[in-house]
């Protein structure tokens, strides 16, 4: 219930991020670019990093990986805190799918944790 929340609290957040963006910058001819724009300048924005990869299968998939993401850094420190470290991504995730929704693309936003401080982020586009 709570990781529910916290990804609708994102998912806000990263509504009113996209709301903020010059007009000229919503209008993406192609899916990946808007991704490419999330890995850059709003992960830049929020995080102060760019996203280190992205990758996708020209179906509609797309995988952004974070080899330092800022929040499970401090975890990073011992091994025990790997199964925890998927509750610290629910924010972001919604945050991803928020700022994705407001450029007009419905998504389906996950992630994962292997190794700290590493993340995975899954986006799956939705479509109609």
């Amino acid at each position: 219930m709570s990781l529910s929340v916290l990804e609708g609290m994102g998912f806000r957040v990263g509504q009113a991020l996209g709301e903020r963006l010059p007009r000229e910058t919503l209008a993406f001819r192609e899916e990946l670019d808007a991704l490419k724009f999330l890995c850059k300048d709003v992960w830049t924005a929020v995080y102060q990093k760019q996203m280190d990869g992205l990758r996708t299968n020209h179906q509609g998939t797309y995988i952004l990986q974070d080899n330092d993401f800022p929040l499970l850094v401090r975890m990073a420190a011992g091994p025990q805190y790997l199964e925890e470290a998927p509750k610290f991504l629910a924010f972001t995730c919604g945050l991803l799918r928020g700022t994705l929704s407001t450029l007009g693309i419905k998504s389906l936003v996950t992630a994962s944790v292997t190794t700290l401080p590493a993340c995975k982020f899954q986006v799956v586009i939705q479509r109609a």
